[in-house]
Parts: C-alpha cells; structure tokens; sequence
C-alpha cells in the first residue's frame, strides 16, 4: 500500500478528491426534472392564458427591444412570445435547479428554443457568446492561466504564508489577504478555490487536521474561512466574477451608461473586508474556538515542509516578473476607468495579447485554461436575457404582482429596497448558479424599480452587491461543492456559519444603504452621485 504523505501538495489536487454521491432527493429531482420541466414548458407557453400576458399596454413597457417588437409583430404575436417566454424561463430554471441535465445543454437547447418559437431572431440568440461580459471572461480565464503557470500565485500565497504565517491566528488572517488579492485578477471563483486549496489543506494536516474521521476545529475554520473569502473576494471587484459583470451589463444597459469598475470597488470593498473580518472572529470566536493545542503545530518540521515547497520554486523568474507588472498594469488601468474611459473587457483583450505574444509574452495557447462549458452556460443565461429584455416580461410580471396586492404606482423605497436584496441574498439558499440568480432578480430590481419611479441604479445596484452570498450549503456554488469533499466539516457546521455571514451581510447592505451607499449617491440623497 503506498503510503500517503499528508504534507504532500499533489494529493490535493481536485481530481484527486472524493466525489460526494447525490443524495436521494437530489437523485429524485433529477429523475424528476425533465419531465417537469417539458410539463411547465407546454402549460405555460400554449394551455394558461395569463391576463397580465394576454392584454398588454404598450404604453407600459419599458424595455426598447419589447417596444420594438410590440410595434412590428402587433399586440397578439407578442402576447404569444410572452407566454412563450414565460415557459422557457420556467423550464430552464427547473433543469438548473434540478441537475436533471449538464447546465450547459440546458443553455444550447433555451437558445435554440428561443430561436424555433420566434422569440428572438437566430442573430440575437446566436450573438450572445459574443457578449461584452462573455469576452472579459475569455480573457480573464487567459490572464488567470499566466498566474498559475508561471506559479507567481503559488509564490505568492506560500511567500505570505511563510513569511506571516507565525502562528494560527496570522495564517488565516494571510489567507484573507491572499484572497483579496486573487480576487482582483481571478473572475473564476473555482480557479481560487484549486490554487489555494492544496496549500490549506496541508496547513489543516499540519495542525492536526486531515479530514473524514480526523476533524478539529482548525481545519473546520481554515476551510470554511477560505470557502467565505474565494466567495465574499469576488463581491469587492466588478471583475470579480461573471456573475457581478454581467449584472453590471444589465444595469448598464437599463440606465443607458456604465457601471465602472472603480464605483463599484468604492461601494463594496469596504463591505467585502468588513465581512471577511467579521467571518474571522465568528469562526474564531464563535463558532470553532481553537483548543491551546489546535494552536499548536502537530508534525514536527509541518513548517519547514511549506518552506521547503516554497524555496524549491527557486528566485523571482523573469516570466513572474513579467506576469507582476502585467497585472499591476492591468490594475491601474481598471481602477482608472472613469478617467481614460476604456472598458475592463479592453483592459483585459490588451493584457491578454501581451500575455499571449510570441517571444515576449508569458503563455501559450495550450497553456490556457477556459472552461467552454462555463462559457456555453454563461451564453444561454444571457440569451434568456435577451429574451426577457425582447419582451418586458419581468416588468410586466411585477406590474400584474403590485396590482394584484392592490398597491398603486407609490411604494416606500426602504420596504422596496429591504425585500428586493432580501430575496437576492436568500435565494443562494436554493439556487446553485450566481449567473442565474443575476438573470433573474437584476432585471427584477429594475422592473420594480421603473415600475415605481426610482432611480434603477439605487435598488439594482445593491441588489447586485448579494450576487456572491453562495458559501452556506455545498450545492449553492461549485467551490462550496469542492471544498465540502475535503471532509473537514459537516453540513451543519457550514450552515451555522454561513448563514450568519449571510444574514449579517444583509443587515450590512441595509445599513450601508441609509449610509454609505446615500453618502456614493446609489441611494436616494446622496451627496456625490458617483453613479
């Protein structure tokens, strides 16, 4: 039997752990999903006939793609599509929801469903991998590549480790900084989770925690504060995730502007470090103190193994140096944005060419990692947008709900705002997908938000700040999912935690919407109107 070495990096590799098996529910909705979602997809496109769908005013659309094509096809074409549409969303949420299939054919069969019933043209359907956000995320995915085959991301994270690690408390506080900086240049938050997990889990085994049989509470929190950190990091930066960029896009394109990538970092990076803190003493503190021995190395020379690992990377190579300067390069010219006006997708084509030149650049090709299957799913959630934009289904649906409760055309902004980020936040309880939550509550916020006269910014915005609350059960996001496989904590142990993450940074965004947000101008009485 080979022997397993708990201090060895390469047996923490992701293809190298455990895969957890569906439980039976899970199995069950699975089985279950197509045939649900073909049923939703047939009642709600040809049987129902919904009042609020059948008899549309034109005048209260908002959307100039359902306007236009209220006023080409006529009132009961579009009255269709609606209909049709509303059976798409269902049914694609439903096989999202389920895992009945892989979500990526789920997206190729929305798009050519939308194309077949005549709800979008073959040219905004297919036009939708050439998204704006869609090519950021190409490049990004260039750009992470460089960080990890040039190892400056492993040098990095094992020089601050090394050099600050001392002692317990300071390893997890240098793993908050680690993350903070990944999540500026990694748009994927399962990239962070594979760079950073086989060094923390060495740590764990260091510390006396291997996993499976053989927890304690220092592998509990250095998991569990990590899988916060890769999620809360991405909530810091526009470019944090595709999720925040394509809900920066939706946004954009209801106000006619931009949404910059400094805004956003002056509006949320004081909560993403608020909230990381705020994590390190709960599960310090709170939820998993540490025993004076937990405190204490538990293999002798555990330490000098990560020293060793790291003096075998050898001196600063020209290649990281290169990679560095592109990167910090590439920084300024995203935290500048509003001054020189080029886009972060422009920023990023640029360092990824560079990145990409023969000679002088730093990868090639093959060395690049791009999850096509991310970016075939990530096509479909923006084509049902498109969807939804063609025929101002959201707001139409929002209409129909405030009607029904009998509640005009005047509403009070705080109870808008308190149960709009209320249901953003506590949707990542069900939902396993952030692109898919930001289809749908973004254009939700700005339906409401036009329906009552708002400003679309003040509620979609920080709508959009809850996308990346998906670290409180394993199915809400593929890092919780691939750290729940180390065996260092139990389903419980996540929810408590998480869940009071959650329900603080909720608490949180209500309180920065009365201050902060009021002080930046994304909530009603600002002073400045940064947006």
């Amino acid at each position: 039997m080979t022997h397993f070495d708990p201090l060895d990096m390469h047996n923490y590799r992701i293809e190298k752990l455990p895969k957890r098996d569906k439980s039976k529910i899970e199995k069950m909705l699975a089985v279950a999903g197509p045939f649900l979602a073909a049923a939703v997809f047939i009642l709600f496109s040809y049987v129902f006939q919904f009042p609020f769908l059948s008899h549309i005013d034109p005048t209260a659309l908002v959307s100039d793609a359902a306007k236009t094509a209220f006023e080409k096809i006529g009132a009961e074409a579009f009255s269709r599509n609606n209909h049709i549409m509303l059976g798409i969303f269902t049914a694609s949420i439903i096989l999202w929801m389920t895992q009945a299939i892989p979500n990526y054919l789920t997206s190729l069969m929305l798009i050519i469903s939308l194309v077949l019933t005549g709800v979008l043209s073959e040219k905004t359907a297919y036009a939708q991998l050439g998204h704006t956000v869609m090519w950021l995320n190409i490049m990004s995915f260039v750009l992470a590549s460089m960080l990890v085959a040039t190892g400056l991301a492993k040098r990095f994270a094992l020089w601050l480790i090394v050099k600050f690690g001392k002692n317990a408390s300071t390893i997890f506080l240098s793993f908050l900084v680690i993350n903070i900086v990944l999540s500026v240049f990694i748009s994927a938050t399962t990239a962070k989770a594979a760079i950073l997990l086989p060094i923390f889990m060495v740590i764990s085994a260091i510390y006396g925690a291997t996993g499976g049989d053989n927890k304690n509470n220092f592998g509990r929190s250095i998991v569990l504060q990590n899988l916060l950190h890769i999620n809360i990091g991405a909530s810091g930066f526009v470019t944090g995730s595709g999720a925040n960029l394509l809900a920066a896009a939706l946004i954009g394109g209801a106000i006619g502007g931009k949404i910059y990538f400094s805004d956003w970092l002056m509006a949320m990076f004081p909560i993403m470090l608020g909230l990381m803190l705020l994590g390190y003493i709960l599960a310090l503190k709170v939820f998993f103190p540490l025993k004076p021995e937990e405190r204490l190395p538990q293999i002798e020379g555990g330490m000098e193994r990560l020293k060793e690992e790291y003096h075998k990377m050898g001196k600063l190579t020209g290649l990281e140096v290169r990679a560095a300067v592109i990167f910090i390069l590439i920084l300024t010219l995203w935290t500048t944005d509003k001054l020189h006006g080029i886009s972060p997708t422009a920023v990023a084509f640029l360092g990824a060419i560079v990145a990409l030149l023969p000679r002088i650049g730093i990868v090639k090709w093959n060395d690049v990692d791009i999850p096509w299957h991310l970016m075939l799913f990530s096509a479909g959630a923006y084509a049902l947008g498109a969807g939804l934009d063609a025929t101002d289904l959201p707001l139409l649906a929002i209409k129909s709900f405030f009607d029904a409760l009998g509640i005009g055309n005047e509403a009070h902004f705080w109870v808008l705002y308190l149960f709009l980020t209320a249901v953003m936040v506590f949707s990542a309880l069900l939902f396993q997908s952030k692109t898919m939550r930001a289809m749908i509550f973004i254009p939700i916020a700005i339906g409401v938000a036009n329906r009552f006269g708002f400003e679309v910014v003040s509620l979609a915005l920080p709508v959009a700040f809850m996308i990346e609350h998906v670290y409180v059960l394993p199915f809400n996001s593929k890092p919780a999912a691939l750290l729940y496989e180390t065996g260092h904590y139990t389903m419980s142990d996540t929810f408590k935690f998480g869940f009071t993450i959650m329900f603080a940074a909720w608490v949180l965004n209500i309180v920065a919407g009365e201050t902060w947000f009021r002080f930046l101008g994304i909530t009603p009485h600002g002073v400045f109107g940064l947006f």
